[in-house]
């Protein structure tokens, strides 16, 4: 398809599904349409392959939503999240559900989660199969990771089953890390005022209280997935992701809806198509390697709640089998001054990376005092995972 078809296509979709469906629909319908058709015909890109996956084949968009009783907003309980989709699905279904132990959950983050960890594992096993030492990856935002990665000594002594078992766990490890850095760094730069579509701010739900946790969900389920591989990963994400919905205790979509109301002009408030989001959770696993979520208070049908907090990945596991690697992003948007003159304050504008293990932590930091200058409410940041 060439680039004029593809305009022309997103345009007829965009203005059908409008109607149809609503604005937030209309952008995650169109854009996986546009994306994925040319690539449905596309073979494995290499010998070592996770089931399902395709290096070459990058996840569809998939745009979140408020965790707030407002316009558009679509709450779902178990029997509604339908099958997952790495490609596109019309049966698959996103919104918020309300669990229990994990509060709130974004059901669209944790499917871009589990789909990003999932084709970044298998980039990195494409990478460490062909033996290369240095790649970069992009994801959804123009920013540029560099991966500098270090093989044990014995790497070419070993046989090929055995390198390719490494290869897998290795993949798994650094593709989870790799969806959790970038998932990360997208709530950072949004907060600095990147956006995604140029007529709308994602500000109000960069760190909101329920994103990191619901992205970091959906980085364990993907890792368990790429651990089955009697069934191909969209199926195999469709079924975990039930199973840690119920462990967290999914309530019905009438019982989310009310919850979530009883947080207005506490936790949000909407005027208009306009919605502010008071409460932001940096939870990020900088103090203690986990994220613990945000309950909602005073809910009475779960009996004295305990939150679930998740393990952030780090890249400390590639030394049991002797591997090790270095991550930098370049950050390449028009926000990367105010973000760069805060790590770095000397900067000149020269092209600079950061490093996430060590710079993550001030930029939260700046944030969350920034939040609080701003008068909201905010659970702390707290090491990111390095």
């Amino acid at each position: 398809m060439s680039g004029g078809q593809r305009v022309f296509l997103v345009c007829t979709l965009s203005v059908f599904l409008f109607g149809v469906v609503g604005c937030r629909q209309t952008v995650r319908f169109a854009g996986a349409a546009v994306r994925q058709n040319p690539l449905r015909s596309i073979g494995p890109s290499a010998d070592w392959t996770f089931n399902g996956l395709d290096a070459r084949v990058l996840p569809r968009l998939r745009p979140g939503s408020y965790a707030s009783a407002t316009r558009g907003v679509q709450f779902l309980g178990a029997a509604d999240l339908g099958p997952h989709g790495y490609r596109f699905t019309a049966s698959e279904q996103s919104g918020i559900v309300y669990t229990c132990r994990a509060g709130h959950v974004d059901v669209s983050h944790v499917r871009k989660a589990a789909d990003w960890t999932g084709y970044l594992a298998a980039v990195v096993l494409e990478h460490i199969e062909k033996g290369r030492t240095s790649f970069q990856v992009k994801q959804v935002e123009p920013s540029l990771y560099y991966i500098e990665l270090t093989y044990p000594e014995n790497w070419t002594d070993l046989d090929g089953e055995e390198r390719e078992r490494i290869a897998r766990e290795v993949s798994r490890d650094l593709g989870q890390y790799l969806a959790w850095t970038g998932l990360t760094w997208h709530e950072i730069l949004t907060w600095f005022g990147y956006r995604f579509k140029v007529w709308q701010s994602e500000f109000p739900s960069a760190f909101s209280w329920e994103d990191s946790y619901s992205n970091l969900l959906g980085t364990h389920i993907a890792v368990a997935a790429l651990q089955d591989q009697t069934r191909p990963f969209s199926e195999t994400v469709t079924q975990l992701l039930q199973t840690w919905l119920a462990e967290l205790g999914i309530q019905p979509a009438q019982t989310a809806s009310e919850t979530t109301e009883a947080l207005r002009g506490r936790w949000f408030s909407a005027q208009w198509h306009y919605t502010w989001i008071y409460e932001r959770n940096f939870d990020v696993g900088i103090d203690d390697g986990y994220v613990t979520p945000r309950l909602a208070p005073s809910v009475a049908f779960c009996k004295e709640p305990e939150p679930w907090p998740l393990a952030v990945p780090t890249v400390d596991r590639l030394a049991r089998y002797g591997f090790s690697m270095r991550l930098q992003i370049e950050p390449r948007v028009w926000e990367e001054r105010r973000i760069m003159m805060i790590v770095f304050p000397e900067y000149n504008g020269r092209t600079r990376r950061l490093e996430p293990a060590v710079h993550f932590p001030l930029l939260i930091g700046h944030i969350e005092q920034d939040a609080i200058a701003r008068g909201m409410s905010c659970a702390g940041g707290g090491a990111f995972g390095g």
